[in-house]
């Protein structure tokens, strides 16, 4: 019995010492990953804006609703395989560009705005640089997102992602910030 009470103090220590280590890490991060590809921006760009395209080509995105615009700005709901849906809103736009998304949702335990900077890169090809502004509000997940599965991780993934339609430049990786 001694071993069964041993082995819960164990796990409860290990979550106190995740969670202190979680309230000490800041609320805001910034991460930004980067990849260039054989596209032109205007192709890129409208990759990245056909939201209603997105289960297509993100595997994780199961579903896309459009929402009716919010004081002029575009809105859609994504539906994921893991995470509850979230509403997202296009803050600012410049064609073949920029592009700013935000979370709409205020009742998650994280949120934050993407940048998506499109630049020629010569010969055709595109940089596409993300930069994450996050907000992550439960200490648990913030300890998480940080030591676990890292800040750039769902960049990395939708890069990897676009690379699914247009092909990577080699030696052009996801580059942490």
């Amino acid at each position: 019995m001694r071993y069964v009470y041993f082995g819960l103090a164990s796990i409860v220590a290990l979550v106190v010492i995740v969670a202190v280590i979680g309230w000490l890490l800041p609320v805001r991060h910034q991460a930004t990953a980067a990849r260039t590809y054989k596209a032109s921006a205007p192709a890129l760009f409208s990759l990245i804006t056909d939201v209603s395209s997105f289960p297509t080509w993100r595997r994780e995105v199961t579903k896309v609703e459009t929402l009716p615009d919010e004081n002029g700005r575009r809105r859609w709901r994504e539906t994921t395989k893991n995470g509850p849906p979230i509403t997202f809103l296009v803050e600012r736009t410049e064609a073949d560009r920029l592009l700013v998304g935000r979370i709409a949702d205020t009742n998650l335990p994280f949120g934050g705005a993407w940048t998506y900077e499109l630049t020629p890169a010569g010969n055709g090809s595109t940089t596409l640089r993300i930069t994450e502004d996050g907000e992550v509000y439960n200490p648990i997940f913030r300890f998480v997102s940080r030591f676990v599965m890292g800040h750039d991780a769902t960049m990395k993934q939708y890069l990897s992602a676009v690379g699914t339609r247009f092909a990577e430049v080699p030696g052009e990786g996801a580059s942490p910030r």
